[in-house]
Parts: structure tokens; sequence; C-alpha cells
């Protein structure tokens, strides 16, 4: 008798890698409920005082426009980086070496799940727990590249770990930093894997 064998899609680069953000945000929801703290978008208890509205309906609309706006702020300044540096040029024919073909779908995929599996644990568990200078440095470690060609990056990360802190501490929720984590990913993978630079 013979057994019908089912085949098995072969796991993709891309769910490899939101499978990656998926445990950041299970670690996430580790450190929270060790501590006793699961609402880490803050959607109960703001971090901090300084919301941008008494309302709590008009804050959670005013910021992830204001994280837009933000994230926008920091992809114009990648972008003028790429055109005035040669490190930044650099940077992004490694990045494309690296990322290869990706469908409009992978990056929508990538960007989801890397803004909000990294915003739930630096800025959602660690900033309320260890402070914003710390959780901008581990942000920035888990962006150290493959060599030391990638330094520009990881410091890079380190100053937008501290902007994306900010951000949590004048909105008070986690939806500006996730909108501006998600706008920066989701327009710079678009144009890494989209635009070859010359040499």
């Amino acid at each position: 008798m013979e057994l019908s064998r089912r085949t098995r899609a072969p796991t993709t680069r891309t769910t490899l890698v939101t499978g990656f953000y998926g445990a950041l945000g299970l670690v996430a929801l580790g450190i929270g409920a060790a501590r006793g703290d699961l609402d880490l978008y803050r959607l109960g208890a703001p971090v901090a005082p300084l919301e941008l509205s008494a309302s709590p309906v008009l804050t959670l609309l005013v910021g992830p426009m204001v994280g837009v706006a933000v994230g926008l702020l920091v992809v114009f300044l990648t972008r003028l980086c790429t055109h005035r540096f040669d490190w930044a040029r650099q940077l992004h024919r490694d990045f494309r070496g690296l990322l290869g073909v990706l469908s409009p779908r992978e990056i929508v995929a990538l960007a989801v799940a890397s803004s909000i599996g990294e915003e739930l644990l630096f800025r959602g568990a660690i900033l309320p727990w260890l402070g914003l200078g710390w959780s901008a440095l581990l942000f920035g470690a888990l962006h150290v590249g493959p060599s030391t060609r990638f330094l520009p990056w990881t410091l890079s990360a380190l100053l937008v770990g501290v902007l994306f802190g900010a951000l949590l501490l004048v909105t008070g929720n986690l939806g500006a930093p996730i909108a501006a984590h998600f706008t920066v990913n989701l327009m710079n993978l678009r144009y890494i894997v989209r635009v070859e630079l010359p040499e």
C-alpha cells in the first residue's frame, strides 16, 4: 500500500524573518508578563504625561500620523545620505545584495513584522523597564551588520532608537513609533530593492 506524500513548501527567507520578528514580540510579551505589565501598546496607561491630547481616541489617531511624518523625515535623510556620501551608497549596494529579489508583498510583510515586533520589544517592553538609553542601545545592537562596513547602519539605528523612544514618550503609546518604523522600513526596502546605484 502506497502512502501519499504531502509536498511541503520550502521555508522562505521572508517566512524565517517574519518568524524572528514574531519571536521578538513574544519576548516582549514575556518581559511584560514578568513585570506585570501586558499593556505594551499603552492603551490604558501611557508611559509619560506628555500625551498629545487628553482624549484617548484623539491620541490613538494623532500618534500614527505623527509617526508617519517622522518616518518620512527619516526616509528623506536616508535618501539625502545615499546621494551625498560614499558610505551610504555602499550600504545601499550591500543591502541590495543581501536582500536579493523581494516581491511587493514580501516587502510589506517584512515592514509590518519588523515594525510591530521591534517596537513591542524595544519601546513597549524595554523602554519602560530600563529607560530610553538602554532601549536605544539594545535596538542598535540588534542592527549590527556582518562587517564593519555596516557600522553606519548600527549608529543610525541607535539614533533612530532614541527618536522612536522619544515618540513613545511624547505620544504616550506605540502608535507613533510603529507607524514611523513601518514607514521607514517599507520605503527603504522598496528603494533598495528597486534602485541599483552605479559603482
